[in-house]
């Protein structure tokens, strides 16, 4: 049997989707128990330039939506970074999972060896063999930004551990 693009897709990003809901879940929890008002831990930053927690949430689904999407041959869902509480922000994870899911696997999986060509920053642009920019710029982003919304949380005192974080509890 080999590892198909989609296969090592779905297993990543579904881990990273759980992931996310539920710190999202537990933060609102925490912000509601300490009588915390959710725009507060919503616009907290680990520091002065890093992106505040919203937005870090809103990047796990912008790279996994668009990136899949990408590798599927297809315009990306849309998804507007209108957020404004943990509840919108949960619901926008499940539209991006919804998302990922209902895009072919067989357009996601042709040809892992080919190269794709895509936005990097501004007014960049990079190209690397299919497979590679899964793992090393899709999933790798996804991760790295569930993981710094995770420490905003962490920082904040919300109760989270590494279970958590690996998708494994709720």
């Amino acid at each position: 049997m080999s590892i198909t693009l989609s296969s090592v897709a779905r297993t990543q990003l579904d881990q990273v989707y759980r992931a996310v809901d539920i710190i999202l879940a537990k933060g609102e929890a925490h912000a509601k128990e300490k009588g915390v008002e959710d725009s507060v831990w919503l616009n907290w930053r680990l520091s002065p330039d890093m992106f505040a927690f919203t937005r870090q949430v809103q990047l796990v689904s912008d790279f996994t939506v668009r990136g899949m999407s990408r590798l599927a041959g297809v315009e990306p869902a849309s998804l507007p970074d209108t957020e404004t509480s943990f509840a919108e922000l949960r619901a926008r994870v499940a539209k991006a999972r919804e998302a990922v899911w209902a895009l072919d696997t067989d357009a996601i999986d042709a040809n892992p060896q080919a190269d794709i060509t895509f936005p990097a920053g501004r007014d960049r642009e990079m190209t690397l063999p299919r497979q590679t920019y899964l793992q090393s710029f899709v999933i790798t982003n996804a991760i790295f930004h569930a993981s710094t919304a995770y420490n905003i949380l962490r920082q904040l005192g919300v109760p989270v551990g590494k279970a958590d974080m690996m998708g494994m509890s709720g």
